[in-house]
Formats: structure tokens, C-alpha cells, sequence
């Protein structure tokens, strides 16, 4: 069939060529309108369920929100996991599901199970759902400034304008704000005024709740004009809530501002940002939508800041602080680069071999066809150009035109031979109908040996997948192409003077050095098949020394210093000590700005305490460092003068850490998760382990959850006491939470903005223990007052300060951080020393997660596709020749492979990683290609000697096996070498590249370039033996 399409092809060149055009055409339309990524969104599928419970406890929140919801979504289909944390004032579940389930699936399916579980929840509180975004989808912050203006104009701002504005933004699904201070209007009551008014706090808050509000009289008709009537009656400032009348008292008035004062103030803060250690801002952040386009949603953004920009306020500019494209536009333009090197020296190869530039450019000109063929076909299936995508083309260049090589240098060889009044059609015809079917097998191999890193799940599928996607595609485009392109191109430019094979300076040497190698293993058949073995079981030893990671870590220029302080740290010290941060760190002079958080952004998608910081660091371009500095020996040399007491440092990079915490909730390489029944005993076993873990070699830090270490001011009421005086529990309990926490009562409409109003004591009445029991007094029915000491017993304990679940069981996290080992090796230290020096109550139990989790995932699935890889390329070379030694003696190649790729490996030091495994089964099928190239023309030669045999009238000698080997792989040790060149020469750019997302093409790289090289020896020097060894016993047996 293969050489029909050929003949067809060569008699209709016509309708290919125009078949080409279209192809070029819509790959040109392919390319510029993929849309552009750095990697792909590596997230699996979530739904956040928040709850905002304000002023209450985690302990409060986790048993009466959280609890309720997570045990309501552990049975929603297809949920992977189910995480719940309670924190101060605020529930959030997150709900994990399995890979392919579409987000708006899961979103409908979680409403239903909360429809449900709502009934369980205190009166008044609404679980919302987060935003439809992605995992990572914090693409871009920036910052609101003004000189001359305060936090709380610039937070107001951003709250009702720029968010607004920002979020039309296409792509985008939320736009959150951190920092600065929201506008809050305070109610300060007096208590002794209250008591001399006779006036209660729950009548001051009913008084100003009822007084905010407008109303509507339906309409009345005057002068054949309808009027719609309107009650006004909105609070809009400071002097309506003082002039809010509270009761009458002899025919005089009581006003707030009788019993009290009313000021502007901030509300309660959870979250802070800090820009370059020089002060508090505000800030946003702009989340991607799922299934959006990054780089499209970035420019969107940019495109309404530009927009709007011009309306801001005299002197306010907004800046970014993280802005994704950077890393995406590098991305592409490293692989852009890579790309272009290998085309150049794939052409010169087919140059320099060939020495005929026409024919070179028929290889020339099919290599962009089938780059354009794989965009084609990466666009409809609504992929991006990522490196991942790009790379699957990149580690596939070389071997794309091998087909077109070895039919070009067929019908050099074919025209050389030919008599002077030959066909030129029909020579080149032949030529490529006579190696046509084996190559497109061959190229065929190297597609499908490819097709089981489809099986690949989770984080490292969603990696991989685009890569083994535009590999496939470009492999198979190669192979379309021929059988149906490279024989037209063949008859259009294989003409003119043609150096023969023997005049070619290059193919003299390979000759010159290659005969005497054959020869001499000719002659010692053992001892060459022995001493191949002897290089194979040497390779054992660098292997056992290789150590293993689950990948590389992606350079994204930017890093993410993520440090933890121990629970109970206030909010004006976070600010002091994040400022301090921000200020060391700005002044390394590789870094360009430092953008720090601590707490949380107003966002369902950012859970983190006050005690958390997650500090952006932009670096400046490499060029500018000083000499001999790397990403390690920075982040070493950054680490070591952030020490301080109490704090656990953490760093990795921004895509890394948000994908790390919502795919395990770890946000560091290795993490260790206790699970118990009791949050004292796990936070006792926590500790124990991270002692434990501290003395690992190669720990740089180990910091275990404090679950238990916040600081509670406990007020427990005397119920006898509370019936002595006739108070209530519900009276008892309105006084805690509003003369102390200041409760929120109304809203104040301010044209398009919304400020909350806020009662409660003053700061100096509810500041210590001591002022709380004298001076906060309890109303009872009757109008008497009581002091809270009187009633309630006031202590200082500990408790929770957050509460984690997971799969609605009790968990602490440890995050541990390593540096200068492979992480295999260092968990499995790890396990060991944990197992040996750590007793488990019962009831309890730890797993192991990070990414070692990913790392075990990846190796038990890699266990079974290894297998099937090698299985399915020894059926298709069986289909190819028919017959099992030949399919056997190209397996071969496959073991030879192996050994230069675990050299190179050790050499470079690199790590066992699912990176590396995947550039051992794309060297599978090249390794094989090679050698199918090999049998192509030692088959080729002993047929023809065959034949001349037959007409001589004699048998077939070994001698004449001998001299078919010897013309089969030294005459034509051209277009082995040719092959072999292309695709080594196709790898070494991504050898030396050095830009973002290099880490992880070196990886693929390097087994596949030392593979190649010990291949090709020993495929040149063993297979010519073995392929002797078979043939001479044969002929003995017949």
C-alpha cells in the first residue's frame, strides 16, 4: 500500500503540491492564532465553598460551618478529596475532583449538596461558591499609589472602582483587594452614659439599624404629572448616625452622639501588603477564569487599566507587581530560539552529508510543513503553544526528517548507478518506493512508541500530554509526508551534478574508520556480544547512584518566599516583620521589587492566616547578576539572612506554590500529614516528627502546624449568677459580641460605595482582662446593669488557631524544605528515621505528600507503560518484516540506548524524573528507528547477492554474508550516520539552552542525545554481528 501512495503521489504531483498549500495555510492560521501560555494549567478541578462567620472562633466555626459542610460533599460524585479549614471568622471547603471533570459539572453538583447541608447551619449564614478560577489563576497583581493620600482613600479606590473596572476585563473572574484599610463607620458608646440614660446596648443597635433605610409611597398625579414618592432615609455620614434619636426622656431627645461618639475608622483586617520594605499598600489581584487563556487575560487586564487610567484621581497610579506574561513571553521565546537553531543545523547536516544544496532542500522544506502540520492540529484540539507543546516539536525535529534523508540518499545512490539514457523519473521512483514502506514504519514506531505517555494522570499528564501530543503530530505529519511530499520534491529538486558517493570527503572517513571496526568484530563474534553485555551490566553502577525527583523545578523567574510565624502573632507586628522581610531582601541587587502579603486577600481562593506571608520576588535579568550567582546559591544566600525567631522559612516559585497547595495542600517539597481524633494529641505527635525530621541530612527547614498555639481570652458565664440577676444567656451573649467584638449593624450607602457601621466600648474598656470584668456591663430585662465580672469567669488558654481537615478527619500539615538531595532518597531516609524513633498511638496515623506524593503516583504508573512502550514497538517492527529474529536483533538497540542515556544522566548530574523517563521512551522509538535503518540495507545487500548467486548457479557461503554485511553497513554508512546526525543535532540546542522552562527540556534531552550516541556504536558494531551470527546459522541449518 505504501509504495502504491508513493507511485500515486509522483504521477499526481500537481494535487500534492496544492494539498501542501492548503496545509501550509492553515498551519500559518494555526500559529498566530494559538493562543500563547508559559506551561499548561497543571490544577485539577475545584469548587471552594466559603462561609464568612464574622468574630467567631476556629473551634466555633469548624464544628458548627465547616464539619457540617464537609461531611454533607464527601459523597459528591467524582470529588477526590474533601478539605475543610476553619479559621478566625471564616469556613473554607475545597472540593478536589478527579482529572477530565468539567468545572461547571462540579460547581452544579456541589450547589446541590449545599442545598442540604444549609439546613444544618446557624441561622443567617449562606455558604457561597468561590470563583469559577483556575488553580493558578492569580496571572496578575498590582498596586494602587498616590502620594499625598491615605491607605483608606486608595483602598476605597480599589474597592469600588478599579476592581469594578477590572473585572469587565474578559477572562477574568474576580478581582480581589488586600491591604490597606476598608472604611468603617464606629459607634463608640460610653457605658456610664448608657447607664445614666437608662438606655441598653441592644437599643442602640436596634435604633441604628432602624434608621437606615428609604422607603417608597407608590406615586401621586399633580397637574396630570405623575410623582413617585420617596422616604428618605439613608445614613450618609458621620453626622446622621450622631443625630439618630434613641428614646425620648421628658419630652428630650437621647442621641447616639448623647451616649456616645462616631468616627471613621478601618475595619478589622486579615490581610496585609507591603511593597519594597518602604510601607503598607493596597493592592489587587486579577484571577484567571478556567479554561482562559493566561497571556489573553493578562493583556485584557492591562488593556482596561490603560483605558481607565486617565479618570484615576490626581496623582494615583496602579503598577504591577506580578504580571504572568513575562514568564510566558520568555517561555516561548526560548523555545522559538531552540526551534530556529535546530532547523539551521538540521539543514546543514543534510548539507554537509549530501554536499547537493537542491537536495538538501527537499529535507528543508518538508521540516516546516510538518511543524506547521502539528500546529494545525494542536489548534483544533484548543490547545496552547506552551513549552510543553513546542518542546514535543522540539525534541521531535531531528528525527522528522529522517524519512526524507535516507530516500534522498537512496536516490543519490540509484542515479550514481544508473546507465547514462535512464529515466530519471523512474530512478527516483524506485528508489523511494524501495526504502518508502520501511521508513514510514520506522517513523510510524517512533509516533505510537510515544502514544502511552497519554496514560499519564493528574499533574504530570496535564504536563505531558501537550508535549506527547505535537510529538505524535509532528511525527505522523513527518511520516504522511514521505510517502506523499519528499518523492515530488525528489523529482523537483534531486537534478544537476550529483557528487558521487565515493568522491564525498565525509562519507570517505566514516568508510575509512568504520571497515577496520567491522572487520575486526566480524572476526570475534563472542567476544563482541560479550563485551556489549560487559557495558550493559557496567551501567548498573552509575544507575544506582542516579536519585530521583518527581521534575525538575521550572525556573519562572520570579520566586516565592513563603515564611511562617507561629500562631498568635498580631497584625501590626506581621506588618513590622514583613516590612523588615521586604527590606532585606530588596536590598540583594538581583532583585527588582519585592511585593510581600500577610493574611488573606478578599478572596475565597486565599485561606492563609495573618501568620502566613507570601512575598513575591522579581528578579532582575540574569545579565545584571553579579558573577557566579544562580537561582540556588540566591535563594541560599536570601535564606540565610532571613533568619529569625520563630519563623519557618519556605521558598519556591508562584505557579509552583499554587499548584503544589491546591493539588496536596503542601505547599513545600515534601510535607508529612498527621491525622488523629484529637487536635492535642496530633499537634504532640507533629512536633515529635518534626524533631525528628530536623536531623535529615539536607532538611533546610521542618515546621509543624501550631494547631493548638492560639491565644484565647475565655469568658465562661456563671448560670447561677446569670439567674440571680435575671439575664439570659441570649442577653449575656448579644453584650460579649458586641460591646467587645463590635458588631456590624447596618451599612451606610454612600453613593456607589458601601461602608459597614460598627458599636461597641471603647478600646481602653475591653483591653485587658481586668477592664473587661470592671467596666463592659450586662443589661437585664428589669433595665439593671451588671459588670461582667459579676457574672463570668474571665481566663487566658490556648486553643486552636486554625483547624484543617481532610476527607473530614482531623490533620495537621509539616512542611518540610530540602536542599542539595534527590527527593526520593531523602524521603526514604526520612520514613526510616520517623519509623525508628517515633511510636504511633493508636488512632493515629501520618501519610507522606508534596510532591513525593506525585513522585509515587508517577513511578507506579511508569512501572506498567515502560512495559507496553517496548511491547507495542516489537509489534509493529514484527508487522514491518514478518519475522521474529529481525524484530528481535532491532530490539537490540533498545538495551544499547539505555546505556549512554544513564551516563549522560550521571554525568550532569541530573535526577531519575518523570522528565526523563518520558525522554526514555521518545529515545525507544528513535533507538529503534536506527536500527530497523541498519537492517534496511544489510537486508538490501544480502538480497542482492542472493540473487546474484541464484544466477551464478551456486549457494549462498558465509563469505557471501560476510561481503553483504560488509557493503550493507560500510558502503551505505552514509545515511545511517545521517539519520543519527539529524536527530543528535536536533537535541543539542536544547542541551545548551538556558531559559524558562529549559529544566525540564534538558531533562527530556539528555537521555535521548546519550542514548543516541551509544546506540549508534553499538548498533553500527553489534547488530552487523548479531545479523551475521543469525544469517550463518541459517544457511548452516538449510
Amino acid at each position: 500500500m505504501i509504495a502504491r501512495i508513493i507511485r500515486w503521489s509522483v504521477a499526481n504531483p500537481f494535487l500534492i503540491i496544492m494539498a501542501t498549500l492548503f496545509t501550509i495555510s492553515g498551519g500559518i492560521y494555526a500559529v498566530i492564532h494559538t493562543p500563547l501560555d508559559a506551561i499548561p494549567d497543571l490544577s485539577d478541578t475545584q469548587v471552594i465553598v466559603y462561609t464568612n462567620y464574622p468574630g467567631q472562633a476556629p473551634q466555633v466555626v469548624e464544628d458548627q460551618v465547616t464539619y457540617p459542610l464537609t461531611t454533607a460533599l464527601l459523597s459528591v460524585p467524582r470529588a477526590k478529596v474533601v478539605r475543610g479549614f476553619s479559621s478566625f471568622g471564616v469556613s473554607f471547603v475545597y472540593v478536589v475532583f478527579e482529572d477530565g471533570t468539567d468545572l461547571y459539572w462540579a460547581r452544579s453538583r456541589v450547589l446541590e449538596y449545599l442545598n442540604f447541608a444549609s439546613s444544618r447551619l446557624p441561622a443567617g449564614l449562606a455558604p457561597s461558591l468561590g470563583p469559577d478560577a483556575t488553580g493558578v489563576g492569580w496571572v496578575y497583581q498590582y498596586v494602587v499609589q498616590g502620594a499625598g493620600r491615605s491607605l483608606g482613600e486608595l483602598r476605597s479606590l480599589q474597592d469600588w472602582s478599579v476592581r469594578y473596572q477590572l473585572a469587565k476585563a474578559k477572562g477574568v473572574a474576580e478581582v480581589a483587594s488586600v491591604g490597606g484599610f476598608v472604611k468603617q463607620y464606629q459607634v463608640v458608646v460610653d457605658p456610664q452614659k448608657l447607664q445614666a440614660y437608662g438606655v441598653s446596648l441592644p437599643e442602640v443597635v436596634a435604633a441604628i439599624r432602624s434608621s437606615n433605610s428609604d422607603v417608597g409611597g407608590r406615586t401621586i398625579e399633580m397637574a396630570e404629572t405623575e410623582y413617585i414618592l420617596r422616604g428618605r432615609g439613608y445614613l450618609h455620614g458621620v453626622s446622621d448616625i450622631a443625630e439618630i434619636v434613641l428614646k425620648a426622656k421628658g419630652g428630650t431627645p437621647v442621641r447616639v452622639t448623647d451616649i456616645g461618639r462616631v468616627e471613621i475608622g478601618p475595619d478589622e483586617r486579615r490581610g496585609i501588603a507591603e511593597l519594597n520594605g518602604e510601607g503598607e499598600v493596597v493592592s489587587g489581584i486579577a484571577l484567571q477564569r478556567d479554561g482562559e487563556n493566561a497571556l489573553s487575560v493578562i493583556n485584557n487586564v492591562k488593556q482596561k487599566i490603560a483605558e481607565f487610567a486617565g479618570s484615576l484621581p490626581d496623582g494615583v497610579t496602579i503598577s504591577a507587581v506580578y504580571d504572568r506574561s513575562d514568564l510566558i513571553e520568555r517561555a516561548i521565546e526560548t523555545l522559538k530560539g531552540t526551534l530556529l537553531e535546530e532547523s539551521i543545523i538540521v539543514a546543514f547536516v543534510c548539507v554537509i552529508f549530501l554536499l547537493h544544496v537542491r537536495s538538501a532542500l527537499v529535507a528543508i522544506i518538508m521540516l516546516p510543513i510538518g511543524v506547521l502540520i502539528a500546529m494545525s492540529l494542536l489548534h483544533m484540539l484548543g490547545l496552547s503553544s506552551n513549552i510543553m507543546s513546542l518542546g514535543g516539536i522540539a525534541i521531535a525535529l531531528g528525527a522528522m526528517v529522517d524519512g526524507a534523508i535516507v530516500m534522498i540518499e537512496n536516490a543519490h545512490k540509484h542515479l550514481e548507478r544508473a546507465s547514462p539514457g535512464a529515466s530519471r523519473l523512474k530512478i527516483i521512483t524506485d528508489a523511494a518506493v524501495e526504502v518508502g514502506p520501511a521508513l514510514f514504519f520506522s517513523l510510524a514506531i517512533i509516533t505510537v512508541s510515544f502514544l502511552p505517555i497519554f496514560t499519564l494522570e493528574a499533574q504530570e499528564g496535564r504536563l505531558f500530554k501537550p508535549l506527547a501530543f505535537t510529538k505524535t503530530f509532528a511525527m505522523g505529519g513527518a511520516a504522511l509526508l514521505s510517502i506523499t511530499l519528499v518523492p515530488v520534491l525528489m523529482l523537483m529538486f534531486v537534478r544537476g551534478r550529483i557528487i558521487p558517493e565515493r568522491r564525498n570527503p565525509l562519507n570517505r572517513a566514516l568508510i575509512w574508520i568504520y571497515r577496520p571496526i567491522i572487520a575486526t568484530v566480524l572476526r570475534a563474534k563472542v567476544a563482541t556480544v560479550v563485551a556489549a553485555a560487559l557495558i550493559i551490566a557496567i551501567t548498573l553502577w552509575p544507575m544506582t547512584r542516579i536519585g530521583s525527583e518527581f521534575m525538575p523545578t521550572l525556573n519562572e523567574g520570579t520566586l516565592m518566599y513563603m515564611p511562617v510565624a507561629l500562631p498568635g502573632l498580631s497584625v501590626t507586628k506581621a506588618a513590622e516583620l514583613l516590612q523588615v522581610q521586604n527590606k532585606i531582601i530588596k536590598g540583594f541587587p538581583e532583585v527588582e521589587s519585592v511585593f510581600g502579603k500577610a493574611g488573606r486577600a478578599a478572596t475565597a481562593t486565599d485561606p492563609a492566616p495573618i501568620e502566613m506571608f507570601e512575598t513575591i520576588i522579581n528578579l532582575k535579568p540574569e545579565a545584571d547578576w553579579r558573577p557566579g550567582v544562580t537561582i540556588d546559591s540566591l535563594v541560599a544566600e536570601m535564606d540565610k539572612a532571613l533568619r529569625f525567631p520563630g519563623v519557618s522559612n519556605a521558598w519556591t516559585m508562584p505557579i509552583k506554590a499554587r499548584i503544589d497547595m491546591l493539588s496536596t495542600g503542601i505547599r513545600t517539597p515534601v510535607g508529612v500529614k498527621v491525622y488523629g481524633p484529637e487536635l492535642k494529641g496530633i499537634a504532640s505527635l507533629s512536633r515529635e516528627i518534626e524533631a525528628v525530621i530536623r536531623k535529615v541530612p539536607g532538611t533546610t527547614s521542618a515546621f509543624a502546624e501550631r494547631s493548638e498555639g492560639g491565644y484565647y481570652l475565655q469568658i465562661d458565664p456563671d448560670r447561677t449568677a446569670l439567674a440571680r440577676y435575671g439575664i439570659t444567656m441570649d442577653e449575656f451573649q448579644s453584650t460579649v459580641a458586641t460591646a467587645m467584638g463590635g458588631e456590624t449593624v447596618t451599612t451606610a450607602v454612600e453613593g456607589r460605595e458601601r461602608y459597614s457601621v460598627n458599636v461597641r466600648y471603647p478600646r481602653s474598656l475591653r483591653d485587658s482582662p481586668q477592664s473587661i470584668a470592671s467596666q463592659v456591663l450586662v443589661h437585664n430585662s428589669a433595665g439593671l446593669t451588671i459588670p461582667l465580672g459579676q457574672i463570668a469567669k474571665l481566663s487566658i488558654t490556648q486553643g486552636p488557631s486554625t483547624i484543617r481537615t481532610e476527607g473530614a478527619q482531623l490533620v495537621s500539615y509539616i512542611f518540610v524544605d530540602m536542599h542539595g538531595r534527590d527527593l526520593g532518597g531523602y524521603v526514604n531516609e526520612a520514613q526510616r528515621m520517623v519509623a525508628s524513633d517515633v511510636t504511633m498511638p493508636a488512632g493515629y496515623h501520618i501519610e507522606w505528600s508534596g510532591q513525593f506524593e506525585y513522585l509515587e503516583r508517577a513511578k507506579a504508573r511508569l512501572s506498567v507503560v515502560v512495559p507496553v512502550t517496548l511491547i507495542i514497538i516489537f509489534v509493529l517492527l514484527y508487522l514491518n518484516f514478518g519475522r521474529m529474529t529481525e524484530s528481535l536483533i532491532v530490539m537490540l538497540s533498545v538495551p544499547f540506548a539505555l546505556v549512554g542515556g544513564i551516563w549522560l544522566m550521571w554525568w550532569m548530574g541530573f535526577n531519575m524524573s518523570v522528565a526523563v523517563a518520558v525522554g526514555f521512551i521518545a529515545l525507544a522509538g528513535v533507538a529503534a528507528e536506527t536500527g530497523i535503518v541498519m537492517l534496511i540495507y544489510l537486508d538490501q545487500a544480502l538480497e542482492k547477492i542472493t540473487r546474484e548467486c541464484v544466477a551464478a548457479g551456486r549457494a549462498l557461503t558465509s563469505g557471501d554474508i560476510h561481503h553483504a554485511i560488509m557493503e550493507g553497513a560500510v558502503e551505505r554508512v552514509r545515511p545511517k550516520m545521517m539519520t543519527v546526525t539529524a536527530i543528535m543535532a536536533g537535541l543539542v540546542p536544547i542541551l545548551w539552552s538556558t531559559g524558562a522552562g529549559s529544566e525540564i527540556m534538558q531533562r527530556i534531552a539528555v537521555p535521548m542525545v546519550g542514548g543516541m550516541i551509544s546506540s549508534t556504536i553499538l548498533t553500527l558494531v553489534v547488530i552487523p554481528v548479531i545479523y551475521a551470527s543469525v544469517k550463518g546459522r541459517q544457511l548452516v541449518k538449510s
